[in-house]
């Protein structure tokens, strides 16, 4: 189903407003409203923060913390070839969210990986987590060591699929994440593929993205992870480009289905106009969005 939001550009009327993001301050264009709690947008190469918006608040990020559970088993350097069956204890019995992974379904590690990061599958990501090395404690206790590592202060996992409400960030170490993220091809390729199949007998199990943004041929997406629980809302990270930048965007606590997307084509228009003086202002960007099919 296609769902389509015309937003236009209500000007570029700014005001300086101080906010602290690393001791550095940032511009909020007051024409610019977007509805999710925190946001950070980010000039990959030159560092310049575009955008700030409660950057320092730690938050449940959901299934953003599949990002963080890629990184960590694909550190290890495990077999990706290695068949690995979804059990009984996979299953979801905290928010019993929707699978598309029966139990006795018999992937690859690779497989488990690609459908973690496309569709955010629950199962799979803890079966990632139940076949890493000293199982999912050891997985978490590694999650952890490497937010760490990167500098991620406010973050803390306690599960490598974020439907426990104890995953927290915020949308500054988000950044840091995502650029992180950003230097592993797989999760480049893994996190933006649009749609895929397993094979289970006979049967053909078929995968959609959770970002209804990468199926819009207006953007052009390097990275990309949706996140929801009911306490964290909708969330949105990707590394994208925007006009003439390389862009890295954290979105946080949307309430709206659609309000991570909406606001993120904001921004995009924002920055396209900001970039561009020769652009009619208040003509509209392609604003094209696809309904995701499966939950995030």
């Amino acid at each position: 189903m296609v769902v389509r939001f015309g937003i236009a550009f209500l000007g570029l009327i700014f005001f300086g407003l101080s906010t602290s993001l690393s001791a550095v301050s940032s511009r909020t264009p007051r024409s610019l409203q977007l509805h999710s709690a925190a946001v950070v947008v980010q000039d990959e190469h030159t560092g310049e923060l575009l955008l700030v918006k409660k950057a320092n608040f730690a938050m449940p990020i959901a299934s953003i913390t599949k990002l963080m559970t890629a990184i960590v088993v694909l550190d290890r350097n495990l077999d990706m070839e290695e068949t690995i069956a979804i059990e009984a204890v996979d299953k979801d019995t905290l928010r019993y969210s929707h699978s598309r992974l029966p139990v006795g379904t018999r992937l690859t590690r690779r497989q488990a990986l690609l459908v973690t990061l496309m569709s955010s599958e629950n199962r799979a990501a803890h079966a990632l987590g139940r076949t890493f090395p000293g199982g999912i404690a050891a997985l978490v206790a590694a999650m952890n060591q490497k937010a760490r590592v990167l500098g991620l202060q406010e973050t803390r996992f306690v599960d490598p699929t974020g439907l426990s409400e104890g995953n927290v960030s915020s949308a500054q170490d988000l950044i840091f994440l995502v650029e992180a993220a950003g230097r592993y091809p797989q999760i480049r390729a893994f996190s933006t593929q649009r749609e895929g199949t397993i094979s289970r007998g006979r049967r053909q199990l078929y995968f959609t993205n959770t970002n209804a943004l990468i199926r819009n041929p207006g953007w052009h997406i390097d990275l990309s992870k949706t996140g929801y629980i009911s306490e964290g809302g909708r969330c949105l990270v990707m590394q994208t480009q925007l006009g003439r930048r390389s862009v890295l965007i954290v979105l946080l606590n949307s309430s709206g289905r659609y309000t991570h997307f909406a606001d993120a084509i904001r921004i995009k228009q924002w920055v396209e106009a900001s970039d561009s003086p020769r652009r009619e202002v208040g003509r509209p960007a392609n604003t094209r969005m696809l309904q995701a099919h499966h939950p995030y």
